[in-house]
């Protein structure tokens, strides 16, 4: 016995089980099963103020987030702080909740379409928070965040509370954005369409994180996953700052056996993996792993042998979910393990190469991939600013002409990518390295590829549409962008 412990007599082998997340699952035999969301909702005890969370893996697919809060309405809980992993097109359905006022406060890595508009129109009680993959999961795990109820969308859950994400018939894959809102909400309720017998046999979130269940006809469209950002380019401009790409890759110095590489889920990065793709195979390179939102390219490439193991946090597409079902070399991993840079080791700081997208660049290399030129709310950093942070070797990809404007300005609108953790932007005009890395400037000098100091691209970007417009100023805050570490690297401002 500890001195000074307090000491409880016995009185029976369930009376004082303790459960972290309460209610009643620690207690034998008790029933998790209940038989509606209204139910679940009064038996984790939500109430007026508190915080809810979802994950985004079904993409524009999602049925979950909208079934949810359509209940908490009709409770008439209001007041509501709502952090998920990101929102997609699908959740301007939540629109007349924000308008209600049942959500008050929005907490995401990803805001567009007509809550965007909601925001910037400064019509939200509370500044929004933009926060990156890797922040978040910080956020989470340092209790930065806390979340009060985490209502997980489970594909395939058993009885007592197992999930996974690669069987059953609304199948998302990797669930790993999920992990860590189940593993330090207060209470977890999972919705699932495919309810099966304990125990299940694969599991991504275990039984012990999660209070109650709820069987209802459909989670979602497995069809919207491969939606939104997520396209492969056929362009002729894209395919050609694809090939830019890889060849600074190729002739960077990390392009070498073992190496270890991301691609971005836009269109000019997704395709400059069949570029890199023939010149691993041209050169016998083999990478030891890949990283991040996984797709069908990622997954052809480790099953040709071209790439060792690749580590999943978000499943993009049909062909990725059957891979992480069947083949043990795919593995899924939490956003905390992906790119939390609290912990003792993300793994984005042990990739040598990643290509990412971007809605604009600067001429001190800060990426925007958030607002457009205009301050309009349309993207989301995800995981752009800690793979950037982490790597060895940050490409960004952009043509240097959209319409009828340059991407390359003298400020971007939104920095939500600090300049110095970009090595290289990659446009169809020409590529620039950024001067804090004169090693690429020396590997990349006889690689043939038209280099230019981004000074020069923004210049030729000015010349051939005129001079832009100065991006809008003033106007209340209505939104916080939030680095990796937690610190504010800028603000969103109302609009119009």
């Amino acid at each position: 016995m500890v001195a000074g412990s307090k000491i409880i007599p016995y009185g029976g082998p369930w009376a004082c089980i303790p459960s972290r997340k309460g209610g009643k699952s620690a207690d034998k035999g008790s029933e998790k099963v209940l038989q509606s969301v209204e139910e679940a909702i009064d038996a984790v005890g939500l109430r007026d103020g508190m915080t809810i969370s979802f994950h985004h893996h079904m993409r524009n697919g999602d049925y979950v987030m909208k079934l949810v809060v359509d209940a908490i309405a009709r409770k008439g809980i209001r007041g509501l702080k709502l952090s998920a992993s990101s929102l997609s097109a699908v959740q301007d359905s939540l629109l007349p909740h924000l308008e209600s006022g049942v959500i008050v406060a929005l907490d995401t890595s990803g805001i567009r379409g007509e809550i965007g508009k909601f925001v910037s129109a400064g019509k939200l009680p509370n500044p929004v928070m933009i926060r990156t993959h890797g922040g978040r999961a910080r956020a989470i795990e340092s209790g930065e965040l806390p979340i009060d109820v985490f209502f997980v969308s489970a594909p395939t859950c058993d009885i007592y509370g197992n999930i996974n994400g690669v069987e059953g018939p609304a199948a998302c894959g990797s669930m790993g954005y999920a992990m860590v809102d189940a593993a330090h909400a207060a209470k977890v309720v999972a919705i699932t369409d495919n309810l099966v017998p304990h125990p299940l046999h694969r599991i991504s979130i275990p039984q012990t994180q999660v209070n109650y269940i709820v069987k209802v006809d459909s989670i979602g469209d497995p069809k919207g996953i491969s939606t939104g950002s997520l396209r492969i380019s056929s362009d002729p401009k894209e395919l050609m700052i694809s090939d830019y790409a890889s060849t600074v890759i190729e002739h960077s110095g990390y392009f070498k056996q073992g190496f270890s590489l991301q691609m971005g889920s836009g269109g000019a990065s997704l395709s400059a993996a069949k570029f890199i793709r023939q010149k691993m195979l041209d050169k016998g390179i083999k990478a030891a792993f890949g990283v991040g939102g996984v797709t069908g390219l990622f997954v052809e490439m480790m099953e040709e042998g071209l790439v060792e193991l690749l580590f999943d946090t978000q499943s993009f597409d049909s062909e990725s979910i059957r891979s992480l079902r069947k083949n043990s070399r795919h593995l899924e991993m939490s956003a905390a393990y992906y790119a939390n840079p609290g912990n003792c080791g993300p793994i984005v700081n042990n990739v040598d190469v990643v290509i990412l997208s971007a809605t604009e660049a600067d001429i001190h290399f800060n990426v925007n991939v958030l607002t457009g030129s205009d301050g309009k709310l349309m993207g989301a950093p995800g995981g752009h600013p800690d793979t950037a942070a982490g790597s060895k070797l940050c490409i960004v990809a952009l043509p240097l002409l959209r319409k009828n404007f340059s991407v390359i300005r003298d400020a971007v609108h939104t920095i939500v990518t600090p300049g110095e953790t970009v090595d290289v932007i990659v446009t169809d005009r020409g590529v620039a390295i950024n001067p804090l890395r004169q090693d690429l400037t020396y590997n990349l000098k006889d690689s043939g590829l038209p280099i230019l100091s981004i000074e020069a691209l923004w210049q030729l970007g000015n010349e051939l549409t005129g001079t832009p417009e100065p991006a809008p100023v003033g106007g209340e805050i209505v939104g916080l962008v939030e680095y990796r570490d937690g610190t504010i690297i800028d603000v969103i401002r109302k609009l119009g």
